[in-house]
Parts: C-alpha cells; structure tokens; sequence
C-alpha cells in the first residue's frame, strides 16, 4: 500500500484499496444528512475479480492507496485461458487471464495497444482504447428495401463476440466498436464490397 487517502478526495475512476484488496470508485455521492454526521455513497468495483460493492463511509474516513503501476502494452495472442501482452519499449511479457479480463477480452485483437494495470508487481487487468476497428465475419445479408428505421440484426466480430448492428452491415465490414459502453456499435470503418 502506498498510503492513505481521505474520502473527500474521492472521484470517479479514483483506485483505492480496501482490506488489502484494489477496487475503483465508479460511483461516489457525499451525504449530509439534517441530523448526524456526514458519509459518502460510493460504488467500487474489484480490480481482482470485477465484483460490485456499495460501501457507506463516513467522512473524514481513510482508505488505502494501492500500490499500481500502469504500462503501455500491446496484445499479443490469447493461448486458453491467458492473454499474453509484451511491452514495447523492453519486450517484457506477460499474460493475464480471461476472468481477470472480463469483458475486455471480447475486444482484444493481435496488436491492440493497451494499458495493463500492475497491482503489486503482477498484471491484473487492461485498460482498452475508447474505441476499437473489428471485422464482421458473420451475419446474415441486409435485404434490399428493408430500411425499418434502428432494426438491428445479430453480427459475430473476428474476436468471436456477438454485437447488434444496423441491417445495412454486411460479413467483411470493418466496425467502430465503443469498448466503454459493453461494445456498442458506433459507425462502419469499411465496407466489404
């Protein structure tokens, strides 16, 4: 633990750890009741398994700062169950595991520029770029004429992950996925045709 910070001082993306445990502060809302004394509202998230907690703290209260190192890395290759990064400058590698990743395995393709997350000296997690370019490599033909307006047809990425796409996407198109927002799609890079 590399010190302690005081629940005024909280924001939203701030990484604080609690029982020896890394978490971020998703959420936070300072509270001051007509009667007692003030407390903050918070949501954190694991930075080790992804789980939610909704602690009440009072204020005034400390919390850890964990000991986090972040690193530019790029992806390398997925091997089972481990997602081998290698970083650029030293060609260290290392390798973190699908769970730990959650959902941003689904957007990882070789050569993806991230920043892994160190938490005492060992890889726990990736911060992906806002946005990413994936391939379409299934989905069923948009019909000529159909144009219902915000239909959407299921669409398989390169990665293997299913997403919701307008009907005028067609297998071979290159899409602007949001990697923030559970992999939405934001608009096609290139057509296949």
């Amino acid at each position: 633990m590399a010190g302690f910070i005081d629940t005024s001082e909280f924001r939203n993306g701030l990484k604080i750890e609690i029982d020896g445990e890394p978490f971020v502060i998703e959420y936070f809302q300072h509270v001051k009741p007509g009667k007692g004394s003030a407390f903050v509202r918070t949501k954190i998230r694991s930075l080790l398994s992804g789980r939610m907690l909704e602690p009440t703290m009072k204020s005034g209260d400390k919390v850890g700062v964990p000991d986090i190192e972040q690193k530019d890395m790029e992806f390398l290759y997925a091997s089972g169950d481990e997602y081998h990064f290698m970083e650029k400058k030293s060609y260290e590698q290392t390798f973190i595991t699908a769970a730990a990743l959650g959902e941003s395995k689904n957007f990882l393709k070789e050569n993806t520029q991230v920043e892994v997350l160190y938490w005492n000296g060992k890889a726990i997690s990736v911060t992906l770029p806002n946005s990413v370019d994936l391939k379409v490599i299934k989905c069923d033909p948009g019909v000529r004429g159909d144009t219902v307006s915000g239909a959407l047809k299921p669409a398989t990425l390169e990665t293997g992950y299913s997403i919701n796409v307008p009907l005028f996407i067609n297998e071979g198109d290159v899409l602007k996925i949001d990697t923030r927002e559970g992999g939405k799609y934001l608009t096609r890079v290139s057509s296949a045709g």
